[in-house]
């Protein structure tokens, strides 16, 4: 097969990464490239910094492997390739009445990426991460060899995928859950807050009457306002729950986006003022949300413009996510929320949520506690800012979401996740060589 040169980045456009590219078409393909270099599977670049990248190696980008095996339209269980999206499930199969049952917030993922990330969304703390709705999966080891992983078969193989990041072979095929819907709606409660102390009360007040719930925090409020924002939660709706302008078509599928960030943003555009107006705006258009709200802008609000990312100009941006336990998880949020609006570094679109109990895979991101979500500009001052925040989140037994991570360095993240010793075993049994690598797996020391 012909490989071609390409420049490849996260979602956050960091790093740069010079990269041999395949697209391969089937697991022959794949299989072909084991030969080759040492190689990472890529899906549609989702991931925020180098977990996808692989620099002067090989990138095999699976997008050509997204079709639909087998569909059990009774119970809802879809057989497909690594590389279908969430979107091609949603377009195809939410007619006919089913829908994902654990997504992020993009529809712009891949299964394989879902599940070397083991994603997360709103309805953590009822459904968990995506390993709950996946039954097995097939994937092409460095031996070149293909084998199933269940929790049955391989179980070892089939948990450390999940939160393992592409680094332990390809995943070639899944069998998934999909959920059962009458409608492509929500029913949706907004609340807004005044401070931290009314958003967290919020939140865990909501957690048995809705399957999904988020919050947005204003970054830029201080002081008795601290943690000020508004908190979105939802059910899926029933056809009885619509309108009756909305029941003539109940599976309605959104739009394709029309918004569009055609070029990068100057960088000075977001600094302390716009920002400032910017979040005054959300709050306004948050808090005055509609009882009924389509999946489309309950789930995927950013989805609606295209390359969005491309608002925080040339240098690019980071989303910083880590979880904190719920003991003390009050205090210590606002330790940290304090620490960022004291810093030069401007924050934006912070998001607050609180995990569920259940644990993933080896890697996983998600445990029992708050995670917080922001996104910063790049600036020169940014990483040696994050460095503060690593110890901090250490030191209050956190960690740090390793699909988002642009900088951390290789003693936290051992730190972090001290299960990484029983990943490496099982990378040892099946990649002793070390064929499957990645620009993070060297950054973290994996291996």
């Amino acid at each position: 097969m012909h490989t071609t040169e390409e420049t490849l980045s996260g979602w956050g456009n960091i790093p740069k990464s010079v990269s041999k590219v395949l697209y391969p078409r089937n697991a022959f393909d794949v299989k072909e490239t084991l030969t080759i270099d040492t190689l990472l599977s890529r899906g549609l670049g989702r991931s925020y910094a180098d977990q996808a990248t692989n620099t002067h190696h090989l990138i095999l980008k699976m997008e050509k492997m997204n079709h639909f095996i087998s569909f059990d339209e009774i119970n809802g269980v879809l057989e497909c390739e690594a590389g279908v999206t969430l979107d091609e499930i949603i377009q195809h199969l939410t007619p006919r009445g089913w829908f994902p049952m654990i997504t992020p917030g993009t529809k712009y993922i891949t299964i394989g990426g879902a599940i070397a990330n083991d994603i997360h969304g709103k309805a953590h703390h009822a459904d968990g991460s995506f390993v709950n709705c996946v039954f097995d999966f097939t994937i092409l080891l460095a031996d070149g060899r293909i084998v199933k992983a269940s929790r049955e078969e391989n179980s070892d193989l089939f948990w450390a995928n999940f939160g393992g990041l592409g680094l332990l072979g390809t995943i070639l095929t899944s069998r998934i859950q999909l959920r059962k819907i009458e409608t492509t709606y929500f029913k949706q409660k907004a609340i807004a807050t005044r401070n931290l102390d009314e958003m967290l009360e919020a939140i865990d007040g909501s957690e048995k009457e809705y399957s999904s719930s988020v919050a947005w925090i204003d970054s830029m409020a201080k002081g008795n306002k601290l943690g000020k924002g508004v908190l979105t939660m939802g059910n899926h709706a029933h056809l009885e729950d619509l309108p009756a302008k909305l029941q003539s078509n109940p599976l309605k599928l959104g739009k394709k986006p029309k918004l569009v960030v055609p070029f990068y943003l100057p960088s000075f555009t977001l600094n302390k003022l716009t920002v400032g107006i910017l979040n005054a705006a959300l709050y306004i258009l948050q808090k005055s949300a509609k009882n009924i709200s389509h999946y489309d802008s309950f789930f995927y609000p950013l989805d609606m413009i295209n390359n969005w990312n491309k608002g925080y100009g040339k240098k690019g941006f980071i989303q910083y996510q880590f979880v904190l336990p719920v003991p003390n998880g009050k205090e210590n949020i606002r330790k940290i929320l304090i620490e960022i609006t004291k810093s030069d570094c401007v924050p934006f679109l912070n998001v607050l949520k609180k995990f569920g109990k259940g644990q993933g895979g080896l890697l996983s991101f998600p445990f029992e506690g708050y995670t917080f979500a922001i996104d910063f500009p790049v600036s020169s001052k940014l990483k040696a800012f994050t460095e503060r925040l690593d110890k901090m989140v250490l030191d209050m037994g956190g960690r740090i979401y390793l699909g988002k991570d642009a900088y951390l360095d290789e003693a936290t993240f051992k730190a972090m996740y001290p299960q990484y010793k029983e990943w490496l075993a099982i990378k040892k049994k099946y990649d002793p060589n070390n064929v499957f690598s990645s620009d993070l797996s060297r950054r973290i020391g994996l291996p």
